[in-house]
């Protein structure tokens, strides 16, 4: 019989040598590298300009739904009012879909053409 040679000062083995005992039984194991779990995509919410929602109204919105102070709530609805949009905030795909709905339904509720959208962060 012929020795296969593992380099250096190694064990050998020989041709159809398992390493293990003599019978026929091996055990096997099977590993999975593990995969962090990926952080949710984000969505920005953002609030559109229009001509006929009151700004109080769009300041009472960011308070109530985007749970911003008063001078946060102003700074954005000037921001929206100058320059035709900004963002309520940053949210997980379900969490932004409800906020948009949640703004929508009060504007319409309250007769205001106030539009909300999200846009992928």
């Amino acid at each position: 019989m012929s020795c296969v040679a593992h380099g250096g000062n190694g064990p050998t083995r020989r041709e159809g040598d398992t390493g293990g005992n003599d019978d026929d039984t091996h055990t096997s194991v099977v590993i999975r590298a593990r995969t962090k779990p990926r952080k949710p995509a984000m969505y920005k919410v953002l609030m559109l300009n229009d001509d006929y929602t009151p700004m109080e109204f769009v300041v009472h919105v960011l308070e109530r739904f985007f749970q911003k102070n008063r001078d946060e709530a102003t700074s954005i609805m000037l921001h929206v009012h100058k320059r035709g949009v900004g963002v309520c905030g940053v949210f997980t795909y379900e969490v932004a879909e409800s906020k948009v709905s949640q703004v929508m339904d009060l504007a319409r509720q309250n007769q205001h053409p106030l539009q909300c959208t999200i846009e992928k962060d």
